[in-house]
């Protein structure tokens, strides 16, 4: 029999899609492990959603998504992002893993190397390996607050590095970048004349940081930036993101997402309109609520002695249970599922500098998380 591709055998399986998948067929469990908020869909969004099914609104749109749509995206990114681009540098994708995707696949071939944050989101190394190129995590530490260090980025370039990958507001250390810390990156790309892809989906739930987009500190067009409606406006079911890209990107763009998806289906584009184009409470109602959550369990850990990384953005909490977890958190993680009915995210499914840490979404309703953390084993002083 023929073999299936090594690009395809070569990915990893998800380690938190594990955790989620076992924690599904289990009851009363408390489900931190997946960065699903909670809060519903704001009124608006649904019935523009709804209005086009029933219009029969169902037919292709352009590959780089709806002339209305992209406009729209444009005028967010001028007043909230403030960078201003063509609409034919904007391209709605489904979902910001699938904008991570096409930004990938056009900036690697097959070989080429990307700089990757070790601990960093999953599908960072996920999809350069679908693509044959080669992910080279760059260690974020906690002795330096998580932040890239220039050192140790300059230690993993090589003749083949084509990409660097950040992420601001992190996922899963919810840290958030300066724009001094941004400027210095984007020298450095500059210096190994590197692309420079940025995951800004959590762009709206900062707590303590401003937050900067990378593209408006870029002045000669190496940033790919890469959004999503999914945790701005809870849709993470809708699968709408979109990539901005440098000039220039526009056919080859449309011909590999001609290739993938042809084009994200209508009815989803039109409720993303509305909510670009409609009253943004929902947003800021989210942010306070996650700012809330975020502070009320930080309190309990502060009390309970542990060791963890103070979110300045998205809605996660990364904590060290390297006291618990001997070695393996992968297999502490399912045995605390299994006897405490909660499930968390192993730090390994981040990188191999996760090991010993975990990631708890704090985007859900309040007294769960906090009993969630109240079952974590606390770390023993004295």
């Amino acid at each position: 029999m023929p073999q299936i591709s090594a690009n395809a055998l070569a990915i990893p399986a998800s380690g938190i899609r594990r955790i989620y998948e076992l924690a599904s067929a289990l009851d009363d469990v408390i489900q931190l492990s997946i960065g699903e908020p909670e809060r519903p869909v704001a009124r608006h969004i649904l019935d523009a959603g709804a209005s086009a099914w029933n219009a029969d609104v169902t037919n292709y749109t352009p590959n780089s998504g709806m002339a209305l749509l992209r406009s729209a995206i444009a005028t967010k990114l001028e007043r909230d992002n403030h960078y201003r681009v063509d609409d034919d540098q904007i391209h709605v994708t489904a979902g910001g893993s699938q904008a991570l995707h096409m930004a990938m696949l056009l900036t690697l071939s097959a070989g080429d190397e990307i700089l990757i944050p070790d601990p960093g989101y999953a599908t960072f190394s996920m999809i350069p390996t679908l693509l044959g190129a080669v992910p080279v995590p760059y260690h974020l530490k906690a002795e330096d607050d998580f932040q890239p260090s220039l050192s140790n980025l300059e230690q993993c370039v090589t003749s083949r590095t084509k990409v660097l990958l950040i992420n601001s507001p992190s996922n899963p250390l919810g840290v958030v970048y300066s724009a001094e810390k941004l400027t210095e990156l984007l020298q450095f790309a500059a210096k190994h004349d590197l692309w420079v892809i940025s995951d800004e989906v959590y762009e709206y739930f900062t707590f303590t940081h401003a937050f900067t987009s990378v593209a408006s500190l870029d002045s000669d067009g190496r940033v790919f930036s890469v959004y999503s409606v999914s945790k701005t406006y809870g849709l993470t079911g809708g699968r709408v993101g979109y990539l901005v890209t440098p000039p220039g990107v526009a056919s080859p763009f449309r011909a590999a997402q001609e290739a993938t998806v042809s084009c994200v289906n209508s009815p989803a584009q039109l409720a993303v309109l509305s909510a670009l184009e409609g009253p943004q409470d929902c947003v800021h109602e989210a942010r306070v609520h996650y700012g809330n959550n975020v502070e009320a369990a930080c309190a309990v850990l502060d009390q309970r002695g542990f060791k963890y990384q103070r979110p300045q953005g998205a809605f996660y909490i990364w904590i060290d249970v390297s006291h618990a977890s001997e070695g393996d958190v992968a297999a502490w993680a399912e045995h605390f599922l299994l006897t405490q009915r909660v499930a968390v995210a192993p730090g390994i499914a981040f990188g191999p500098a996760g090991e010993g840490w975990i990631r708890i979404c704090a985007a859900g309703k309040t007294a769960p998380l906090l009993e969630a953390v109240k079952r974590l084993p606390a770390p023993h002083h004295g």
